[in-house]
């Protein structure tokens, strides 16, 4: 159980890092991150730190996809973790 919630946050530190890095590319019209992978980075467990770095940066807070999607998400991933908890 040590090792899933491990992974949980260190996929959340991901997610956070990869909307500020975003963000930052974002303002030097650089190269972005895809929405792909911030979508990725979500889905595979990230969900709560792409969704605090979407409000820390205000970063892609104009996308309802991604206003939406996120916080869903987020929810549903503690939800999962909680029952993997209670095992």
């Amino acid at each position: 159980m040590n090792t899933i919630l491990g992974i949980y946050i260190i996929m959340n530190l991901i997610g956070l890092v990869v909307m500020k890095v975003d963000k930052n590319r974002a303002i030097k019209h650089q190269y972005r991150v895809s929405e792909k992978t911030l979508w990725l980075v979500a889905i595979l467990g990230g969900a709560v730190g792409t969704t605090a770095g979407m409000q820390f940066f205000r970063h892609k807070t104009k996308h309802m996809s991604f206003k939406l999607g996120f916080p869903l998400l987020a929810v549903a991933e503690i939800i999962l973790l909680g029952y993997f908890y209670s095992l």
